[in-house]
């Protein structure tokens, strides 16, 4: 006989709602686990960053910029009268060596040939009217110093008179009147001739008033043949200085205007570096500082000079001279590389250059880890230099920390290193 079993159906139901129920619950609780899972770090390729470990000890601090060598003495030669350009003695080049008295130039101006003639004229007839003027005084002089003798000469005879009617006076044979008149002549005499003297002295201060007026024309005019002939001598333009001529910016038959620039030369045995450093940089830089130039055949020694006060296009202009011998390649306008040195620093906990970051900031920069990984950490930056920057917190020595620019990983906090 047929026996019936009992229903499995509430059973499998059962079940099967207590394996949908377990199933759930893992996948809730595997969705869980995976979201609090850090996301995986990018990879990224060490040999392809610049990585440096973080120390103490002395720190130098130095600025660097790029320049020139040029000379430190260069004298522009202007022209001093107007004229034209007749003939380019010498031209610009490393073997157009002059001396003080090289002609480089050569000018003409009939005008100026005409004033010195005028001039001569003007001073030969200043010369010849000086010399009449002391022929005449001389004249005037002699005429005076005769009539001054003529009235000495009638003052003695008066004077003698008195003395020869004194005597016949004593014994009877003169009148007292004829004595009194000898006597009224003499004294007259003798005034007439102490005129005369103060007459003949006067005279002579006279002369050399007159003298000294003439003969401050012929000085006037000795000045002005003496302008003329300088200012015609100077139609040879020379180089005023030993050294190279480096520029002649006029060509023949050129009109040129007092003050226009016709030469340039320069003493190429006295070389400065004219560097140009950042103006963020430059704010350090101190007249006197050490600074080295390498020349690309040597480095050479020298210190600053002068520190351009204006900023051009974000540089400042800083002159260094130097303290012995350049090297044998050095000439001007070579292009140089400098560093001038701003401080030495004792004991500071320091690393390379990091690409970005400014001196006394933050920035970001990944720190190694041991597992292999690089962690984002913030810096504090201090004093920089041109290699080195100081750390003021973020950073213990011995660390190791990427210096390359990371801009691309800036939305991640951790890379890892393959």
């Amino acid at each position: 006989m047929d026996i019936a079993r009992p229903s499995q159906t509430r059973r499998k139901r059962i079940r099967r709602t207590a394996y949908g129920v377990a199933g759930l619950t893992a996948v809730l609780l595997i969705t869980v686990g995976v979201s609090r899972l850090k996301p995986a770090a990018p990879g990224v390729e060490r040999a392809t960053v610049w990585i440096d470990a973080v120390k103490r000890g002395p720190m130098l601090r130095d600025v660097r910029g790029q320049g020139t060598l040029v000379p430190e003495d260069i004298r522009w030669i202007p022209a001093t009268t107007q004229g034209r350009v007749e003939r380019i003695v010498l031209r610009p080049g490393t073997t157009a060596r002059v001396t003080p008295g090289s002609v480089i130039l050569e000018l003409s101006n009939p005008q100026l040939d005409q004033e010195l003639q005028d001039a001569l004229l003007k001073l030969k007839g200043a010369e010849a009217s000086l010399t009449s003027l002391r022929v005449q005084l001389r004249n005037e002089s002699l005429a005076q110093e005769a009539a001054t003798a003529a009235i000495s000469a009638d003052s003695k005879k008066a004077a003698m008179q008195v003395e020869v009617n004194e005597q016949l006076s004593s014994k009877g044979l003169v009148p007292d009147m004829t004595l009194r008149q000898a006597r009224l002549d003499a004294e007259q005499l003798a005034a007439r001739y102490a005129i005369a003297q103060k007459q003949l002295a006067s005279y002579t201060e006279s002369n050399e008033a007159r003298l000294a007026t003439q003969q401050s024309a012929v000085a006037q005019a000795q000045a002005v043949v003496q302008l003329k002939r300088q200012q015609v001598d100077e139609l040879h333009v020379r180089a005023g200085i030993s050294g190279v001529l480096q520029v002649v910016p006029v060509e023949v038959g050129a009109q040129v205007m007092p003050g226009t620039n016709l030469a340039r030369v320069a003493d190429p045995a006295r070389l400065k570096a004219e560097l140009k450093i950042p103006e963020t940089q430059a704010k350090d830089i101190q007249i006197g500082q050490i600074a080295n130039v390498d020349t690309r055949d040597g480095i050479a020694v020298g210190h600053v000079v002068r520190i351009d006060p204006s900023v051009q296009n974000g540089t400042v202009t800083v002159d260094v001279t130097f303290d012995g011998p350049l090297p044998k390649a050095a000439r001007p306008d070579l292009s140089v590389d400098g560093t001038v040195e701003l401080e030495r620093l004792a004991d500071v906990l320091k690393v390379g250059r990091p690409a970005s970051g400014q001196e006394h900031s933050a920035v970001g920069l990944f720190r190694l880890q041991a597992d292999g990984t690089a962690t984002r950490v913030q810096v504090k930056l201090g004093r920089t230099s041109v290699n080195e920057v100081e750390i003021v917190s973020g950073l213990s020595a011995g660390d190791q920390v990427i210096l390359s620019d990371m801009s691309n990983w800036d939305a991640v906090d951790r890379i890892r290193l393959q």
